[in-house]
């Protein structure tokens, strides 16, 4: 199974009501596109990606390498048959100052990066989140945005934080058409991205 025919712009939209880090994937026409849960009190990140809310079928899963997530890297594989797509590897040091992955394939080759756009964007959100009542208002003006480029040095897509509070909404474009193996690759990769980067605002 591959993510494909997908009418962008997907949107990422988090549910405020569990404490579990789960969130919606809707298409342009308010189709649901997948359900993304992860598992809570896991010293390695696990994350289930289902149909629907319902939780009737379990889609992908991704699941960290290690349990400290400073430099750890992320497998990317298919439920019913095991098969593997490849994993995201942050970049540790670099992901201080701005968000910084890559994106590898089955054979452990790289593909993609994805890097935040504006360090900038960062900086702020996390001097300003720190300032009481104030910032709680962060989430409608510093909202970082992440670009998927190809080793070829093409633009793929554009991920976009949303305003809203809580980080609650975030927005996928595709730039340009891209094979549905490697798409699925890459949105497998955003929606780990977007857990691990969703609390900074």
């Amino acid at each position: 199974m591959v993510l494909n025919n997908l009418n962008y712009p997907l949107d990422f939209k988090f549910k405020i009501t569990t404490l579990a880090s789960d969130f919606n994937i809707t298409d342009r026409n308010g189709n649901y596109v997948a359900y993304v849960r992860q598992k809570m009190f896991k010293l390695k990140e696990d994350v289930i990606v289902f149909n629907d809310e319902s939780k009737t079928k379990e889609l992908f899963r991704i699941k960290a390498n290690q349990w400290i997530d400073f430099n750890a890297s992320y497998s990317l594989s298919e439920i019913a048959t095991g098969r593997n797509f490849g994993r995201m590897a942050r970049k540790g040091m670099r992901s201080l100052w701005k968000a910084s992955y890559d994106v590898l394939d089955a054979n452990d080759q790289p593909k993609f990066k994805i890097q935040e756009d504006s360090a900038w964007v960062r900086f702020f959100d996390g001097v300003v989140g720190e300032i009481p009542l104030i910032g709680a208002f962060t989430g409608y003006f510093l909202n970082p945005s992440y670009t998927v480029t190809g080793i070829d040095g093409k633009e793929y897509f554009k991920l976009k934080k949303m305003p809203s509070f809580f980080g609650r909404r975030f927005q996928l474009d595709r730039l340009i058409d891209i094979d549905d193996e490697e798409e699925s690759l890459v949105i497998l990769s955003l929606l780990m991205m977007t857990l691990l980067e969703r609390a900074r605002g």
